[in-house]
């Protein structure tokens, strides 16, 4: 019998991404954190548990001597729903591959890639359960996995899922891991598992396969956010669950005396935190029980922080769609869940309410505190040619009642087997294709440019963007959150810093920013012209007519320049002239 007190194991994250659960940096998903937990809670030595990312060894390769060295490799990584990413790179599936050759001990995948691969992660795709040549597929959970082959010395497991007294010392006993993440403490965003499972059984989705929701207690969740924090981490998702409103019901009404328990405790323990956001909310939980709903939501926005998204799987306004593929809200019942939403949590810290926020900044220029956003999935059974249609009204409706939405997500269905789906696989969204594409641009054009000035008017106030690439003479950078908005900054700045921008223009699905406070001693021509209202001629003025003793005394007729100096002090000038 091995002695887990002897025992090294390296974990390998692939990254991954599902219905709930983000894991792609500069998120870090449960799976690793748990994993580690378990390992300890099994007797194996923290110094003995080494972490890398897929994005680590691509670039370091003398790191692969931790997988070929260690006694036990814990490969965690699968995609289950589509996507694209900036922070970094999921792990093909070649590379899956090549982490088991090189492993000398035993190796052991798990988490989402048990559903199955696919040739890339994107839509339209027919996922296939694979082994990738290791010695053991986790087809429960990879933490239980992980805990028990430790126990009976790396010879086999039950697949099996871990319940929650488990995972009470698992969660707190990981967060030892973050501290090995490439991107910690400053750019990490850590997920947090309140529930596994759902109510509901949409043809498409894998999150039922967990079964019916089983929900952490707040002090579970809080005492792990506790010891993130003590481990530096400042940034958190409530993002693991099917909907944020059932929590610590029975299931599927709202329960919102243990949502404030909940918020309340993570504000108690990690009261430095700058970022907590949620990702799912059902829409239907709003319809069906309106006042314990509104309560909710209305705990929620006390106690996040700005931008924040509560993500609404309506998947499709056809209600041929919706019968077919058993989904569970219509499109009259979506469009009442986001007005909900707008009223009890869409206004902007320090705006003139009577319920004021008692957490975050107190700037009025802020985003707004929780919106929701839209999923629409498309390949679905039953889909038509008016299923696009029935999606572009649904929309319009809310941009032209006036209400926001925070993010409208549009993809293709990935057909994985235990669903539904796995029957019609991806024909249905290849044969509709072409339709698809023009769809979504035309959504891009007519409702989420419009939605975006609405949501980020000229002038908003964007804090901590991160600064991630440069192109064509712009960075681009994100803030930390869910779904934040990509920001295109004039000029090439420092990669890897964070600066404040304010809102000057808006794309598609971006914004472009200039820095905030903006100096005008010190404010480069292409940042003067990224201004609404200042062209070549006033930007030219503005640099000829240095220094300035204040924002007020700048040369701009077209526009209140003061909007973008903020701060900018009286007297005080840039030594840049």
């Amino acid at each position: 019998m091995i002695d887990p007190a002897d025992l090294s194991v390296t974990l390998v994250d692939g990254y991954v991404d599902e219905p709930a659960h983000f894991g792609v940096p500069p998120y870090i998903s449960t799976y690793p954190r748990f994993t580690a937990g378990a390992l300890v809670d099994a007797g194996v030595p923290e110094s003995q548990v080494t972490y890398h990312t897929i994005d680590e060894l691509r670039e370091e390769r003398r790191k692969w001597a931790d997988v070929a060295d260690a006694d036990l490799l814990v490969y965690i990584g699968g995609m289950t729903v589509p996507g694209s990413y900036v922070g970094g790179t999921p792990a093909e599936p070649d590379e899956v591959r090549e982490l088991a050759w090189v492993a000398e001990g035993v190796s052991v995948m798990g988490g989402p890639i048990r559903f199955g691969v696919g040739e890339e992660n994107a839509g339209a795709q027919e996922m296939e359960r694979q082994d990738l040549d290791y010695d053991f597929l986790a087809m429960g959970d990879v933490e239980a996995a992980a805990y028990d082959l430790v126990h009976n010395g790396l010879e086999g497991f039950e697949n099996r899922y871990r319940d929650n007294d488990e995972l009470d010392r698992w969660a707190e006993r990981g967060a030892f891991v973050v501290e090995h993440h490439p991107n910690h403490p400053d750019y990490l965003i850590c997920e947090l598992e309140t529930s596994r499972g759902c109510a509901y059984r949409c043809s498409f989705c894998t999150e039922p396969m967990y079964g019916d929701p089983a929900f952490r207690p707040p002090d579970s969740v809080v005492t792990e956010v506790d010891a993130l924090s003590d481990r530096g981490v400042r940034h958190f998702r409530v993002g693991r669950q099917a909907d944020i409103l059932a929590y610590g019901g029975d299931g599927e009404a709202p329960n919102p005396d243990a949502l404030r328990r909940l918020y309340a405790g993570i504000r108690e323990v990690a009261p430095e935190l700058q970022t907590l956001h949620l990702d799912n909310m059902n829409p239907i939980t709003v319809v069906k029980w309106p006042e314990q709903a509104r309560e909710g939501i209305r705990i929620i926005a006390e106690f996040n922080t700005p931008g924040d998204t509560a993500a609404f799987g309506l998947e499709s306004a056809d209600p041929v769609v919706q019968e077919q593929n058993h989904l569970n809200v219509t499109a009259d019942e979506c469009f009442e869940a986001v007005r909900v939403v707008n009223e009890e949590a869409g206004w902007r810290p320090g705006d003139d309410r009577g319920d004021a926020p008692t957490h975050g900044t107190d700037a009025a220029d802020r985003l707004p505190k929780l919106l929701p956003g839209i999923n629409l999935l498309h390949g679905l059974n039953g889909e038509r040619a008016e299923t696009f249609e029935h999606n572009k009204r649904f929309l319009q409706r809310v941009y032209d009642a006036g209400l926001m939405l925070r993010r409208i997500n549009i993809r293709q269905v990935m057909a994985f087997e235990g669903t539904e789906m796995s029957e019609a696989g991806a024909d249905i969204a290849i044969d509709h294709k072409k339709r698809f594409k023009r769809y979504k641009r035309e959504v891009r054009e007519e409702i989420d440019q419009p939605m975006l000035r609405r949501l980020a008017p000229t002038g908003t106030v964007l804090p901590d963007v991160h600064l991630e690439y440069h192109q064509d003479g712009r960075t681009f950078g994100r803030q930390l959150g869910t779904y934040p908005l990509l920001v295109g900054v004039p000029g090439e700045r420092e990669l890897g810093t964070t600066t404040d921008v304010a809102v000057v223009d808006h794309g598609y699905r971006s914004v472009t920013g200039v820095p905030y406070p903006l100096d005008p001693n010190a404010a480069s021509m292409d940042e003067l012209t990224a201004i609404p209202g200042i062209g070549d001629s006033t930007a030219g003025d503005i640099v000829v007519n240095r220094p300035y003793d204040s924002a007020a005394t700048v040369p701009s007729p077209e526009i209140d320049f003061t909007a973008f100096t903020g701060r900018y002090p009286r007297n005080e000038r840039s030594n840049a002239e």
